[in-house]
């Protein structure tokens, strides 16, 4: 089963959260602050983060920057700001999953299972499509996982990876905002115009010469996202 890092400085949430993840059957560690969050994680095997936003000596932002020098480990923030811009940063700065305070536990622990899902099919255990999939100079392995362009590798999050591995297998198709949630989150999507519009920006910045410009990664206005159809899909 999965290790799972609870970061907050309230130690009341820590402990309502460790419960719940423990029922599901989830080894839980747990960090106060943002540098017990970076040390656990150079020592332990964890799966999954929840980190707070707000703590003492290194804040949830810091640290998403820190872990995200070395790790693509999923990222779920917890935060008591509910402002679009707010959800924005948390996303920009490479969380996977964003939830407001306050927040019911088994929403978290579904996004908990909805992200580790994601995680562990980009993993060794993801052995169901062994094919190669090409948009020109794109190209996706989805038995090593790997992406690259133009014979350049590509280091992509669990999200971002399987948002671009569902466009370039159905090229030339195009996926609204809220099909793209809830195939990747598998669920309803509410809100999700912002979440998917920064995870599309942070792929382009990585695949395209000139994000303003995509080659690859196209919007279709006022209906969703696709992939440019260059080149047969699977070999």
């Amino acid at each position: 089963m999965a290790n799972i890092l609870v970061c907050d400085d309230d130690r009341e949430i820590v402990e309502a959260i460790d419960i719940y993840l423990q029922e599901e059957g989830y080894q839980v560690f747990r960090a106060y602050d943002g540098e017990q969050a970076v040390e656990l994680l150079a020592r332990e095997q964890i799966h999954l983060l929840i980190m707070d936003v707000m703590m003492p000596r290194m804040d949830g932002i810091a640290a998403t920057l820190k872990i995200r020098e070395s790790s693509s480990i999923p990222i779920i923030i917890l935060s008591a700001k509910s402002e679009d811009k707010d959800k924005i940063l948390g996303l920009n700065i490479g969380a996977d999953d964003y939830v407001t305070k306050p927040f019911n536990p088994l929403e978290l622990v579904a996004r908990v299972k909805s992200n580790l899902r994601r995680y562990t099919s980009l993993g060794s255990l993801g052995q169901e499509n062994i094919h190669t999939y090409r948009a020109g100079g794109l190209v996706i392995n989805d038995e090593n996982k790997e992406v690259t362009v133009d014979g350049e590798t590509v280091k992509l999050t669990p999200i971002e990876y399987n948002i671009l591995l569902l466009l370039v297998k159905n090229q030339g198709r195009v996926f609204s905002i809220n099909q793209i949630y809830e195939t990747i989150w598998n669920m309803q999507a509410i809100g999700a115009d912002n979440t998917i519009a920064v995870h599309i920006r942070h792929i382009r910045e990585k695949i395209e010469i000139n994000p303003k410009e995509p080659r690859y990664l196209k919007v279709v206005w006022g209906v969703g996202y696709k992939i440019e159809k260059l080149w047969e899909g699977a070999l």
